[in-house]
């Protein structure tokens, strides 16, 4: 399984076509009473994204600040996936443990790219891949779920990379995958961290107890209010694509408004994220043409029921649960996981949300450098 170097080198041409169909956007109208996000995507915002897109924001800088961490493609199975590795900055010889962190939508594997200094000075090797059909990692042949994903990271972490035992980590999807990498490689997965966990065996998943009963009832509540996006990207994931494709402020409609929801930003995401930031997350799927593919998932993960665990399944390996207090799926009570779970930590925060490594990145490392030391 070859491993090559790989760049981030967008041709100019492709630079000049975003640029001019940013210039050239044809806004709709809006309601009278369109403001704070109250419909969806907020046009007053966007208007001034775009304004700053297209007179500060300047792509070949982030595309030199993204290439400085070092980043490879690999085929595993036929299907080529590009991914960062960063080895540890060790003098004693020791060997590193490998960590394996997962993104999810509507995030990329630069989400994690303020992690990767510190867990390396701490010791640690560092691999976080592109899930297929999400940036520089070609779409699949069609839709795959989850589960499958996990298959390809364990063989590029152990066949392609060469490590035997490795620690995974994951929110949104990057839970399901890092969830299904223990329960199906128990005897390489070393410790299991998860910002995110609503997964459980499927005999272990309905209430018992008043706690538990409030939670789902919250949890339908927010599912009723927020995921709509989810079902379309479920069940007809080409029809938005189609939509989105080659539509520059379209796809940032699309995108950022789950990072104004899903984030602890007080409803004013510059608290957060500077419009460069934002930019540069859009940018990521418009120059590799991956919006499209990344909403295949979706279906591929219902197709393939990703979303939950085997009946009488439980996770042996050492798990720890990271909780931000912001996340907007609701965080289930501690029974129901460790029903299905082994908890040997668990850690609240003060702040953050569904996106813990950009909102809350130092706290973040720490969470994952104590628990994976002390394994």
């Amino acid at each position: 399984m070859t491993i090559t170097p790989y760049s981030i080198a967008v041709p100019q041409q492709r630079l000049a076509r975003i640029r001019q169909q940013l210039a050239d956007y044809q806004w709709p109208a809006g309601p009278a009473d369109d403001s704070g996000w109250r419909y969806g995507a907020d046009i007053g915002f966007l208007r001034r994204l775009q304004g700053h897109w297209l007179g500060a924001y300047d792509w070949r800088a982030a595309e030199r600040d993204l290439n400085r961490l070092p980043q490879f493609m690999a085929e595993v199975d036929g299907q080529r996936l590009h991914f960062i590795h960063a080895r540890a900055q060790r003098s004693d010889g020791a060997p590193a443990l490998p960590l394996l962190l997962t993104h999810g939508w509507p995030g990329s594997c630069f989400e994690f790219q303020q992690l990767v200094a510190p867990l390396t000075a701490a010791g640690f090797d560092v691999v976080i891949p592109s899930l297929p059909g999400f940036l520089f990692s070609p779409a699949p042949a069609r839709p795959i779920g989850l589960r499958a994903v996990s298959r390809l990271w364990h063989r590029l972490m152990s066949e392609t990379l060469g490590y035997r035992r490795y620690g995974v980590h994951g929110g949104d999807m990057g839970s399901a995958v890092s969830t299904w990498l223990a329960h199906d490689q128990p005897d390489h997965v070393a410790g299991l961290h998860l910002n995110l966990c609503t997964m459980a065996a499927a005999d272990a998943a309905a209430p018992q107890t008043d706690d538990e009963r409030a939670w789902a009832l919250a949890l339908q509540q927010v599912q009723q209010r927020e995921m709509a996006y989810a079902a379309l990207h479920a069940t007809k994931p080409q029809t938005v694509a189609l939509a989105l494709a080659d539509n520059p402020l379209g796809s940032a409609a699309w995108l950022l408004e789950k990072f104004h929801a899903w984030s602890d930003c007080g409803g004013d995401l510059s608290t957060v994220y500077s419009f460069d930031d934002l930019i540069t997350a859009v940018m990521l799927y418009l120059v590799s043409d991956s919006l499209p593919s990344s909403l295949w998932m979706y279906r591929g993960a219902a197709e393939e029921n990703s979303g939950q665990l085997p009946a009488g399944a439980r996770i042996g390996v050492p798990t720890a649960i990271a909780r931000f207090p912001k996340e907007f799926l609701p965080h289930p009570p501690r029974s129901r996981i460790e029903r299905s779970f082994n908890v040997i930590r668990w850690s609240e925060f003060q702040r953050g949300g569904h996106f813990p490594a950009l909102e809350q990145p130092a706290a973040l490392a720490t969470d994952l450098r104590e628990f994976f030391g002390a394994l």
